[in-house]
């Protein structure tokens, strides 16, 4: 039986809600007004953000888990979220699969094959690449340094920034009865704080949730045209990409609408259900044998070498691979760091710290390992010892490269239908997920908010994903991403500070620890 929430310190916030909508219909208004050069812009925006903060963003993640194993391995790791006799109010395997689905969902779709292709053709100079050569074991350490680099986008880093702000929201939430926002968090913590800085925090996290989330709608949107155009031949258009958003914008209000249990932990449930049984089709049909070494080998590798790569900033080759990639993605991360962070410590209600970051960290980055040796591994082998051709497909289109992967297996077209959905199910949980933050946060933190900020916000994104794409492309949305990233990076600083010294402080007090 679901436990019964404790009451929440909140209320809406007028100056919070009107800033955002503000911010927000700006960055769409500036898009839209400069169709002719916007891609251009965004990409010229990209590229001096990244150049010059990138150093910031992989600190960031650094410092968020060192701080989150600190924390679950010391006493801190003994208090409840909730108090002493809090029960959990999902299962471990509800919130195992809404987690999951609201914070990777529709990026390990898009990405599980790409990347590592991606990184085995072009690999970056670091000290464990090889030089281009025929030689066999030259290509096969760049085919495994890889899947080390995916690793690294995609592992422990990721769930230490999701893990850390949602502790310290879960925790003043359900122990103090505050709201459950940033905002509340920082004046609970820094009483002193300007009411100003309070609000625009929260602004800045409304802002970053939905371009965080619309870049996700706008690659989720690009994949499915990919796969009805490969199956049905309906062409790669700007009207059909915005159809799949109507669409599935549409199912996300209807989803968001219903409430948590009733639409988003269902939904949630059945497409991590659809996802684990095409991995496991793909897993029996692929070759099997070489997978389960690859992801042995692959652990061994990513542990081996993640002080190195985690540290890594392409400082003495003056190359820029890592905006491309491993800095996009910290700052992707970090964008959606205060949606995902705020919906696990939604359904984190009476888990242990302990319990809450071991698991947020663990369970999601093997499960990801999981995947990305499945596909990803899969298509080097194709590349490898296979017909080949999975390279250039990439090459030619992100979105295209999972369709053209499929047809090296047999049922091509069912694999291919039943991708379509789960990329479309992910994409709804994504979105419904999201809205729920939204609206939980412009109204003043409350856990459950009301039905029409939820299904408001919901179409709020399908709005910004489109106009976003219709503007510059994918380019246009990552840029989004990115420059609402930077500058949360260092709220995530400061709450993974006043985190620990909070927790220490109630430590210090209780005999409960």
């Amino acid at each position: 039986m679901a436990s019964r929430l404790p009451t929440l310190d909140a209320g809406f916030n007028p100056r919070v809600f009107y800033g955002a909508i503000i911010l927000i219909l700006g960055l769409l208004g500036f898009a839209l007004a400069n169709l002719a050069r916007a891609e251009e812009i965004f990409e010229t925006i990209q590229r001096v953000a990244t150049l010059n903060f990138g150093w910031l963003l992989g600190l960031t993640a650094n410092l968020m888990l060192v701080g989150c194993l600190y924390m679950a391995l010391t006493r801190l790791g003994d208090i409840r979220l909730g108090g002493a006799k809090a029960k959990p109010e999902f299962s471990t395997t509800a919130w195992f699969a809404m987690l999951f689905s609201a914070g990777m969902g529709i990026g390990l779709m898009f990405y599980g094959v790409a990347e590592p292709v991606m990184h085995f053709a072009n690999p970056p100079l670091t000290h464990f690449s090889n030089p281009a050569s025929e030689q066999p074991m030259a290509v096969a350490g760049n085919a495994q340094h890889a899947m080390g680099l995916t690793y690294l986008h995609w592992g422990l880093h990721v769930w230490a920034i999701y893990a850390m702000i949602a502790l310290a929201l879960a925790y003043v939430a359900f122990n103090r009865g505050k709201a459950l926002s940033i905002g509340a968090f920082l004046h609970q913590v820094w009483p002193g704080l300007p009411r100003i800085v309070v609000d625009l925090v929260d602004i800045l996290a409304i802002v970053a949730t939905v371009c965080g989330v619309a870049t996700s709608l706008g690659l989720g949107a690009s994949q499915i045209n990919a796969g009805l155009t490969n199956l049905f031949g309906t062409g790669d258009t700007f009207v059909a990409k915005l159809l799949i958003i109507a669409l599935v914008t549409g199912l996300a209000t209807l989803s968001v609408g219903l409430g948590l249990a009733k639409g988003i932990k269902r939904l949630s449930e059945i497409n991590m259900g659809l996802a684990v049984l095409l991995a496991l089709f793909i897993f029996v049909a692929g070759p099997t044998v070489f997978l389960l070494d690859s992801f042995i080998q692959n652990l061994g590798y990513y542990l081996q070498r993640f002080v190195y790569l985690s540290t890594w900033t392409e400082s003495y080759t003056g190359a820029q691979w890592q905006l491309d990639w491993t800095i996009f993605f910290y700052a992707w991360w970090i964008s959606w760091s205060p949606f995902v962070g705020i919906f696990i410590a939604r359904i984190s209600y009476g888990r242990t710290v302990r319990e809450f970051i071991l698991g947020t960290l663990l369970a999601p980055t093997l499960f990801t390992f999981a995947w990305m040796t499945i596909f990803g591994d899969s298509a080097l082998h194709i590349e490898l010892f296979g017909d080949g051709g999975i390279g250039e497909a990439v090459a030619a289109s992100l979105p295209d490269a999972l369709f053209a992967f499929f047809d090296h297996f047999p049922l091509t077209a069912i694999l291919s239908g039943l991708a379509i959905i789960i990329v479309a199910t992910f994409f709804v949980t994504s979105a419904d997920s999201g809205a729920l933050v939204v609206a939980m946060i412009a109204s003043g933190g409350d856990h459950e908010a009301g039905f029409m900020p939820r299904v408001t916000w919901a179409a709020t994104m399908g709005v910004l994903a489109a106009g976003l794409l219709f503007a510059g492309g994918l380019g246009a949305l990552q840029t989004a991403a990115i420059i609402t990233g930077l500058p949360f990076a260092l709220v995530l600083l400061a709450m993974s500070w006043g985190t620990l010294k909070i927790l220490r402080r109630d430590a210090n007090r209780s005999t409960d620890v």
